[in-house]
C-alpha cells in the first residue's frame, strides 16, 4: 500500500465531535478519513474493512486477535493520535507486519499545566468552595491550604512532560526531587535533583507520576510504595492510570497517609471515560468509591484537551499517514 502515491482510507475510532474537526483540517483532501464513534474492540474492528489504515486513541483495544482482523482486512498502519501505547501490542504488529506510529510530543504545555490545576485545587479546595458559594456558605472552615513555596515536589518521569511541570514548580519555589532512568540536563540545569524512587517517596509532600506504562512499572505506586511516604502526602496521576494501584490507593486515602489525590486517569478507564454517563448507574465499585472522598478530585482525561494540543495531534497523526504512503521516514514503534 505504501508508496503509491494515493489517498490512504483511514479508519478512525472512539471519533468525537473535536476529532472530526481538527482531522478534517489538518487532512484537507489529501486522505480519504471515515469516522467510527465505537472504541476498536474484537466486536467492531469489522468497521476498519476497506481501510489501509487504522487510527485509534488510549482506550481503543489493539490486541493480538484484533492486529489479525486488522492485517486480513488489509490494514498496514494503526496511528495512533496519542502518545502512550500500552494498549498496542506492538510483537503482533511487528508479526503481521502492520507500522505503528504515535504522536511523540504534541503538547507537553497541556498536560503539565493540568497537573498544576490539580495541585491547586486540591490544596486550596477549590471544588469545595466553588460549591459553597454557589449555595451561598461563605464559611471557610475546611478549606485551609498550604503554601506551595517550600513544598518539596518528587517527579517521576522527566520527559517533555515531566520538565515542564519542574520548570513551573520552579517558580513557586518548590524543591524537587526527580526518579527517571535517563535524567533530563534541563531539569538538572533548574537545580532539580535526582535520587532513587525510595528516596523521592520518602522526602516528597507532593508526588506527581509522568511515566508511560509499562509491564515493569505496572502498579508503581502500590501499598509498600505508600508506607514509604509522608503522612499526608498529595499524589498526582495524569500519565496512566494502571500505575497506581487504585485499591491501594482507597487505603491510604481511608488511613489518611494520603490528605489529596488528584487523577485525569484511572486504570480502568475504557469503561467509564469520554462518554456522558450521567443517566447511567456506575457499575465500577472501586471508582465509585474513589468518588465518594472529599479529598480527591478527578477529571475524565482531559490534560490534553487544550486547542494547541489537538491540532498538533491531528497535524501529526495525517503527516504519519502521508510519510508512510510516501515510504517517508517517520518514527516506528512496529513494523
Amino acid at each position: 500500500m505504501a508508496g503509491g502515491g494515493q489517498p490512504v482510507k483511514v479508519a478512525i475510532f472512539s471519533a468525537k465531535n473535536y476529532d472530526r474537526e481538527f482531522l478534517n483540517a489538518a487532512n484537507g483532501s489529501l486522505h480519504k478519513l471515515r469516522f467510527f464513534e465505537p472504541h476498536l474492540n474484537e466486536e467492531t474492528v469489522g468497521l476498519a474493512t476497506g481501510s489501509q489504515a487504522a487510527c485509534v486513541f488510549v482506550n481503543d483495544q489493539v490486541n493480538a486477535a484484533v492486529i489479525a482482523r486488522l492485517h486480513s482486512l488489509g490494514v498496514r498502519l494503526i496511528a495512533l493520535r496519542c502518545a502512550g501505547y500500552n494498549n498496542i501490542d506492538l510483537a503482533a504488529a511487528t508479526k503481521h507486519g502492520i507500522t505503528v506510529a504515535r504522536v511523540p510530543a504534541y503538547s507537553p504545555y497541556a498536560v503539565a499545566e493540568h497537573t498544576i490545576a490539580l495541585m491547586l485545587a486540591l490544596n486550596r479546595k477549590l471544588h469545595r468552595a466553588y460549591n459553597r458559594v454557589r449555595e451561598g456558605n461563605f464559611a471557610l472552615d475546611g478549606l485551609v491550604g498550604f503554601d506551595m513555596h517550600g513544598k518539596t515536589v518528587g517527579i517521576i518521569g522527566t520527559g517533555k512532560i515531566g520538565a515542564v511541570v519542574a520548570q513551573i514548580l520552579t517558580g513557586f519555589g518548590c524543591p524537587i526531587l526527580a526518579f527517571d532512568p535517563f535524567p533530563n540536563a534541563t531539569c538538572r540545569s533548574l537545580g532539580v535533583r535526582y535520587v532513587e524512587l525510595n528516596q523521592l517517596f520518602s522526602e516528597s509532600d507532593i508526588i506527581t507520576v509522568h511515566c508511560p506504562l509499562t509491564p515493569e512499572n505496572k502498579y508503581l505506586i502500590n501499598g509498600q510504595a505508600l508506607e514509604k511516604m509522608k503522612n499526608g502526602v498529595m499524589l498526582i496521576n495524569t500519565s496512566r492510570g494502571a500505575l497506581l494501584d487504585t485499591v491501594a490507593i482507597i487505603d491510604g486515602l481511608k488511613s489518611g497517609k494520603i490528605d489529596y489525590l488528584g487523577l485525569d486517569v484511572y486504570e480502568e478507564e475504557e469503561e467509564i471515560f469520554f462518554e456522558d454517563r450521567s443517566g447511567l448507574i456506575l457499575s465500577d465499585d472501586v471508582f465509585a468509591r474513589l468518588l465518594t472522598f472529599p479529598n480527591v478530585i478527578i477529571t475524565g482525561h482531559q490534560a490534553f484537551f487544550t486547542r494547541e494540543a489537538l491540532l498538533n495531534i491531528a497535524v501529526t497523526t495525517i503527516d504519519n499517514i502521508t510519510k508512510f504512503e510516501n515510504n517517508q521516514p517517520l518514527e516506528k514503534l512496529a513494523g
